[in-house]
């Protein structure tokens, strides 16, 4: 292949982490209580579909579902393969080729690369102590869109609630709020989305729900932003049986409170449990925990996947200088990585 037919703005972009090491997963902040309960009964029943028909366009009974859930407007959300596919659609609809896009540092790293890959300028602006925002920062910065994660990976923090609210009120232009997390939350800004003419809040069930492996994500805004998202977003691509799971997911609120309370009973736990065996864990509001290594993050990563462990590494990044990253487990879970963790540190 000739590298000049390469369109020159991505041939630059690495693959995204996709490890190979066999091993408990706790490198993906995943339900850890398993596959969501109802996945049994929908594939179960989808083998009474007619799956040789297309699924609906824009996914009509979820966004209904959605819109009762919330107390909004199935017009309102926009529903699409994981988060993912709604965050690119949301750039595909808003910024144009060369068109900068800001968000803060340290975050997700795919939103860089959905900006990229449609053609737009990326530009960071460091998170202050504390990893909170720099409102004036990002509103100087002046870019078109401003992408914000909160609970921010990989940090685990929420952003500041009021500084989110100036961001959204100061900025011309679409403000993204990635909620990718925010059942595991206490604020949210998804019951706000028509008292602003600029919001877009995203959500998965890729986390809290247990529907990882199914890739179902949304976003809702005010109805004229989702109806312009809506005719930018690629028809069918959310699949009958993801789009069953979820509804069905949905109802079942038993599953997602005690995915969220053994969260919030095990974070704690955990985090002084990484703290006795001298690792430097910082504040979490989500389902997973950062912590600094007193040891190069790389060689702690590597000799708990020879343990048959596999965490997350970010220790190569500014600013999160030999930090990683863990799913907050089980109980069981918890113990294990502990325990893994003390033999490493009695071999250092």
């Amino acid at each position: 292949m000739n590298e000049s037919w390469v369109r020159s703005t991505v041939r630059d972009i690495p693959l995204y982490y996709n490890p190979k090491v066999k091993a408990v997963r706790m490198d993906t902040s995943v339900n850890v209580l398993g596959p969501n309960t109802v996945v049994r009964d929908v594939l179960t029943r989808c083998m009474d579909l007619d799956l040789n028909q297309y699924p609906a366009p824009y996914s009509d009974e979820l966004r209904g579902a959605l819109a009762d859930m919330y107390g909004l407007a199935a017009d309102n959300f926009v529903v699409g393969n994981g988060s993912d596919e709604v965050l690119d659609t949301a750039l595909k609809t808003f910024m144009e080729p060369g068109e900068t896009v800001v968000a803060p540092y340290p975050s997700y790293v795919l939103h860089g690369f959905f900006v990229k890959v449609n053609g737009g300028r990326f530009v960071n602006v460091d998170l202050r102590p504390g990893f909170q925002l720099d409102p004036d920062a990002l509103l100087e910065a002046r870019g078109k869109i401003i992408i914000l994660c909160t609970p921010n990976n990989p940090t685990a923090n929420c952003f500041d609630h009021r500084d989110v609210e100036r961001v959204v009120q100061e900025h011309d232009g679409p403000v993204i709020v990635d909620e990718a997390y925010g059942e595991f939350a206490k604020d949210s800004f998804m019951s706000r989305v028509e008292e602003f003419d600029n919001l877009i809040v995203t959500r998965t069930f890729s986390k809290a729900y247990g529907l990882a492996g199914f890739r179902v994500g949304y976003m809702a805004s005010n109805l004229k932003m989702a109806d312009t998202m809506q005719r930018v977003k690629i028809p069918y691509s959310l699949d009958r049986v993801s789009e069953m799971a979820a509804i069905a997911a949905l109802t079942n609120t038993e599953y997602v409170d005690a995915a969220v309370r053994l969260v919030r009973e095990e974070r704690d736990r955990l985090s002084s449990g990484l703290a006795a065996l001298g690792f430097r864990p910082f504040p979490s509001e989500s389902n997973f925990i950062m912590f600094r290594s007193p040891r190069p993050s790389k060689e702690l990563v590597k000799r708990l996947a020879d343990k048959g462990v596999l965490i997350r590494d970010f220790g190569h990044l500014r600013m999160l200088e030999d930090c990683v990253r863990t799913t907050i487990g089980t109980r069981e879970l918890n113990d294990m990585l502990l325990s893994k963790l003390k033999e490493v540190t009695e071999e250092w």
